[in-house]
């Protein structure tokens, strides 16, 4: 469990304590043994680890932030400011009259500008500081600013990087990721069978895979932020025309969709087998470096890989990857580098 949620749960044992509501939602949740002892608590969460462990706690776990009132609503933001002040508006368009919204942060991700932030569009705000986090929550009174609220509430609205639509709060939201570029220029015009695209994001190496490999029979993709894999079905859309497909017995025609979306962990495994897998592994865990997260990466990677089939991948140049990939069993080469990135293709022996 993070330092945040510990700083949050602190805020129901300060002076200025709100209380426990008999129901409360949770934007962002992340389960902790203190919560089984609340009435009711509903938790919507995008990131498939997180959500699994909120369900395995044996929560309520929401598909979308419900549409509900509610007498709380609690909030662990993300990186992301345009996503954090989103949130900050869910969070109010769900609060009941008189309701209490709290939120918790790391110092390292603003909590201090963020809780400035919320002051803004609440007036007053109680907060507290622990664990190098900061607690702060206010109280609905009716003299909340909704002009506050509504610029926030417009960052929902998808927007375009390159014509390839996003939303705050995920991978790459402003940009094209350069490494991911740097790939899709080196994809070779030949891959065919059956492909993956492991931590897909909003879809952007699928799209350059399907434009640039006719060949391909079948593209899965994997991603475990749920708002992202919603962007890659729009953005793929104007690819998803069927295949068709013989099917025994009876031998006939079927139709089958090419593209597959799946929200999921890719760390603990893929159900299928794949021709090839194409990949811009994580390599960061909220705000840490996190290279263990590539490394279990390569593992899925590996264990999914038919024998002689191809794994191409894009790193940072620093990252020790090519040992794993020794290590996994896979013979690899380095096919193009920058100041920053390296493309590494390699094959299952």
């Amino acid at each position: 469990m993070t330092a945040a949620l510990e700083t949050l749960l602190l805020a129901f044992s300060s002076g200025d304590a709100p209380a426990i509501p008999p129901r409360a939602l949770f934007i962002g949740a992340e389960p902790h043994p203190a919560l089984k002892e609340w009435p009711d608590i509903t938790g919507w969460q995008p990131l498939k680890p997180l959500a699994t462990a909120w369900e395995k706690a044996g929560f309520t776990r929401a598909e979308d932030p419900p549409e509900e009132k509610f007498p709380l609503v609690m909030v662990l933001p993300g990186k992301s400011r345009d996503e954090t002040l989103l949130w900050f508006a869910h969070a109010r368009d769900r609060l009941a009259p008189g309701g209490t919204l709290l939120v918790s942060m790391p110092n390292t991700a603003g909590a201090s500008r963020f809780e400035k932030e919320l002051t803004k569009a609440t007036g007053g705000i109680t907060s507290l500081q622990k664990h190098k986090c900061r607690a702060f929550h206010a109280t609905e009174d009716g003299t909340w600013d909704e002009a506050v609220f509504n610029e926030w509430r417009a960052l929902s609205e998808p927007r375009e990087v390159s014509g390839f639509t996003v939303v705050p709060g995920i991978f790459s939201s402003d940009h094209i990721d350069p490494g991911s570029q740097l790939l899709a220029d080196h994809l070779p015009a030949h891959l065919r069978g059956k492909v993956a695209d492991l931590g897909a994001g909003w879809g952007f190496l699928s799209d350059a895979v399907l434009k640039r490999c006719p060949k391909i029979e079948r593209l899965d993709l994997y991603e475990a932020d749920a708002r992202a894999l919603d962007c890659a079905r729009i953005n793929l859309s104007h690819h998803r025309e069927p295949v068709a497909k013989l099917s025994s017995p009876p031998c006939q025609a079927e139709e089958e969709e090419k593209i597959h979306f799946h929200w999921h962990d890719v760390t603990i495994g893929l159900p299928d087998t794949y021709d090839v897998i194409i990949m811009n592994p994580p390599f960061h865990t909220g705000q840490s470096t996190d290279v263990d997260l590539g490394r279990a990466f390569l593992r899925t990677a590996t264990a999914s890989l038919r024998r002689g089939g191809r794994l191409l991948l894009v790193a940072n140049r620093q990252l020790p990857y090519e040992a794993a990939l020794e290590v996994n069993g896979l013979a690899w080469r380095k096919i193009a580098e920058d100041k920053i990135y390296k493309i590494l293709f390699a094959e299952k022996r």
